[in-house]
């Protein structure tokens, strides 16, 4: 009798077989990418600890040039299909936006064409001069400028905080590339959208790195512009990455200054517009002292702020410099009557969004606690003739949640927030880095105190900075806090309560909650303030984050304009002939009756002006003219949490929809494919009940004691809230489940000796004080037991260790038969 030889191995077979296959073909050894990582697996964090899903890695990436894949190739074994790959590598090559893949046994070859459409078996790989003429014409870089930018390669020297390099990701070469490319061709508006989080100055960084090694436009590096609207949004970029990858080329224009020796600017609006007086006599804007054409690249970072509506001063600045390539960058485009991204830089040459970011691994889930306060649900309405604090008559009406703080300022409101805030602290993690959206300065202050005087050990651990408010007022001493409160290796401030400044630019890994104790009228500032927490920075163990929302904000997740951009109607107008003459834009999310902007239409902020009508809801632009900036102060109120919910991510949404924490368990139990009484008889024998809940928790992302808290149910046992959630079956306590079992299964009990029975009794009595876990023969270690023997001598009152456990799981059986 003879053996056939074994089959090789995937390892095997791509060294042994497709790599000399690629080599026969001209493939040089470094262009081969073996297990080229293209995400990072997403993490699942809805309960219990975090963990990531299985990475996407190809088998080979095939480079024409170092970080410019053309190609992917996906190997099976030699006994397996090679079209069991086919689907594995088209979704590759999908990803990474490339033409072509290849599936393989090494016996055979499936080349798909995702260009032509096609799928065809070949005998050889295509060479590399081949494949890339092919991808070529695939993606229409006929321009040889175009080409060679394309081919230029991506700068390394950036470092990350832990001294590794810097390198992009599959999405941030997508973006460069593909903005690179359009500028070749010739196009000069350009827009990049991408997720908050997700690193767009790096996108900036290395589009400039490119370009100044490509010595474009004119044989030398480019003169950039970079633009903001605040001082944050210039220094970070400035001083973490262009000026150590620049070096002396780098300038921060300021003081009305003119510097023509540099190659790389960074302005804000406001400092371009200043005006001086000339030689001459004549007054002249900053910018205006540059020649047109001075600039060949204008970089406009959150471009949906500043110079985003047509009619807008700054709006002067980007005329000023048309000639310019401009490149708008922004995680929230606008699209309104007189602020329209898309109408001044065009279509995105390039999109990523937050539900991408979350899918691949590289942004942090997010879970919602929504608390309701009695006074926000139900309104408040003084009594008559009732006057504030300050001796104030309060006009009789009824008090809403867009008044509050605005309008209306209720004490015991801020205070009962902040208690709950910290409980939950206490609950989680009182050193989890915390930032709360307050109305404005002044609630901000309150907000601060009241945290102040909750956590009064921490504050006086810290020196008074385990709670900062950082705000425009702050000045200079909220900046420092601002700056320690960023980094991932401080220990405070703790909690930032800020009102706006933070809602956007800021660069905060370590923020594990978000609170949202303001109304929010706007989605793109919605969507600012959930990126403020969306940083992942595994290394210190931040994986994920928490939104406290006290005002129903998030709401917005369950808007499909959330992770999109804004919903636009286009209405088009025809000729007698038929033929489209114009079209008009129409936002759908403008159709609400249109409020006058107040007349106090500015606040001042760091570094730059706010205009808060363009954030305000509706109601809260009612409630803010018609009280003429008066503000009501009282206390003394009835005022108490109403309830409060927890809401997880719907992984299987096409969208980052929040659903709430009870009905995401009941999807997770349903995917066990047991029926009830399934899971109640595996849920009763010690070892088949610990396989279960090892899926639930580790893979499904099921918390226990976060259900029992959600369902308010503590003394339930976790099957009878895994039935509810599920199945909506009345849950049951243990106290009552030991009671049913004791009278209904009396002559078990007492078929043991009296010793034996001792034993049975005090196990049920530990299994209602502590749940299923006691239900197995390590109960025998702990106290009262191990008091009344050894283990060994307790197992040998039921006949020895084997009988026990078949014992306890008889016990565990008559437990879980009562319904």
């Amino acid at each position: 009798m003879t053996t056939g030889t074994p089959s090789p191995n995937e390892n095997e077979t791509r060294r042994t077989l497709v790599e000399r296959q690629l080599n026969q073909s001209g493939w040089d050894r470094d262009q081969l990418v073996d297990e080229y990582l293209i995400t990072h697996g997403r993490i699942l964090a809805a309960g219990g600890k975090p963990r990531r899903g299985t990475p996407l890695r190809a088998d080979y990436a095939l480079e024409y040039r170092p970080g410019v894949p053309i190609a992917v190739v996906e190997v099976k074994r030699t006994s397996i299909d090679a079209d069991d790959g086919i689907e594995q590598a088209k979704r590759y090559a999908k990803k990474l936006e490339l033409p072509f893949a290849y599936a393989t046994n090494g016996t055979k070859i499936q080349e798909i064409d995702l260009d032509r459409g096609t799928i065809t078996e070949i005998d050889t790989y295509p060479s590399p001069d081949e494949l890339w003429g092919r991808y070529r014409r695939a993606k229409g870089l006929d321009e040889r400028l175009a080409t060679d930018l394309v081919l230029t390669p991506f700068d390394q020297t950036l470092k990350n905080w832990d001294n590794s390099p810097k390198i992009p990701r599959y999405y941030q070469r997508l973006g460069v590339n593909k903005t690179v490319e359009a500028i070749g061709k010739g196009e000069d508006r350009l827009l990049l959208v991408l997720a908050t989080g997700t690193g767009k100055t790096l996108v900036a960084y290395q589009i400039v790195k490119k370009l100044s090694q490509a010595q474009w436009p004119k044989g030398h590096p480019p003169r950039v512009l970079y633009l903001a609207d605040r001082n944050i949004l210039i220094d970070q970029p400035k001083d973490e990455y262009f000026t150590p990858g620049f070096g002396e080329a780098v300038h921060k224009l300021a003081g009305g200054v003119v510097k023509l020796g540099r190659h790389i600017y960074f302005a804000l609006y406001q400092s371009l517009d200043q005006q001086g007086v000339e030689n001459d006599g004549d007054r002249k804007a900053l910018f205006e002292k540059f020649d047109k054409d001075f600039f060949d690249l204008v970089i406009v970072d959150e471009c949906h702020r500043g110079s985003a509506k047509d009619n807008s001063n700054w709006r002067q600045i980007l005329k000023h410099f048309e000639s310019a390539v401009q490149i708008g960058l922004t995680a929230t485009p606008v699209s309104k009557r007189d602020a329209d991204t898309y109408g001044y830089f065009g279509k995105p040459v390039y999109e990523y969004s937050l539900k991408d970011g979350i899918e691949d691994g590289f942004l942090a889930p997010y879970r919602v606690r929504r608390v309701n306060i009695n006074v926000d649900v139900n309104g408040w309405q003084p009594e008559p003739g009732q006057v504030d604090n300050y001796g104030n008559l309060i006009p009789e009406r009824e008090y809403n949640q867009p008044d509050f703080e605005r309008v209306l300022a209720i004490k015991e409101r801020t205070e009962v927030a902040a208690q709950y805030l910290t409980d939950m602290l206490r609950d989680t993690d009182r050193l989890g880095k915390t930032v709360v959206f307050c109305v404005d300065s002044e609630h901000a202050s309150r907000m601060r105190i009241a945290l102040h005087n909750l956590n009064q050990d921490l504050s006086r651990q810290y020196g008074g900075d385990y709670v900062v408010r950082i705000t425009a007022k702050d000045g200079d001493p909220g900046l420092a806090h601002l700056d320690e409160f960023k980094k991932v290796d401080s220990e405070a401030p703790v909690i930032a309560v800020t009102s706006r400044l933070l809602s956007t630019g800021v660069d905060m890994p370590m923020v594990r909650n978000v609170v949202i104790f303001r109304p929010i009228g706007s989605m793109t500032e919605f969507k600012q303030i959930v990126g403020r927490g969306t940083r992942l920075f595994g290394d210190k163990g931040k994986f994920s984050f928490d939104i406290i929302d006290f005002v129903y904000a998030t709401r917005k997740f369950n808007d499909p304009e959330f992770d999109g951009p804004p919903v636009s109607r286009y209405e088009i107008k025809l000729d007698d002939e038929g033929h489209p003459i114009e079209s008009a834009e129409d936002d759908l999310t403008e159709e609400r009756s249109h409020v006058a902007e107040p007349a106090e239409a500015y606040e001042e902020q760091e570094g730059g002006s706010f205009d808060p009508a363009e954030e305000m809801s509706d109601d809260e632009l009612i409630s803010a003219l018609t009280t003429r900036g008066r503000r009501y102060y009282v206390d003394g109120q009835e005022v108490f949490i109403w309830n409060d919910t927890l809401y997880v991510m719907d992984s299987d949404s096409g969208r980052p929809v929040m659903i709430e924490y009870r009905r995401f368990v009941g999807d997770q139990v349903l995917k066990l494919n047991l029926s009830p009484m399934e899971l109640r008889g595996q849920w009763a024998r010690a070892r088949s009940r610990s396989d279960i809940i090892r899926v639930l928790k580790n893979d499904l992302g099921i918390d226990f004691k976060l259900l029992a808290e959600q369902m308010g149910d503590q003394d339930a046992d976790p099957l009878d809230l895994l039935l509810s959630a599920a199945w909506e079956f009345p849950a049951m306590t243990r106290r009552e489940r030991a009671r049913r079992m004791r009278r209904e299964h009396r002559e078990f009990l007492e078929s043991f000796s009296a010793d034996a029975r001792e034993i049975l009794e005090l196990v049920l009595d530990k299994y209602v004080e502590h749940g299923p876990i006691e239900l197995r023969a390590k109960v025998l270690t702990l106290p009262p037991l191990r008091d009344l023997g050894s283990p060994a001598e307790l197992a040998a009152r039921f006949g020895g260790g084997q009988k026990l456990h078949e014992v306890l799981d008889r016990l565990g059986q008559y437990v879980y038969d009562v319904a």
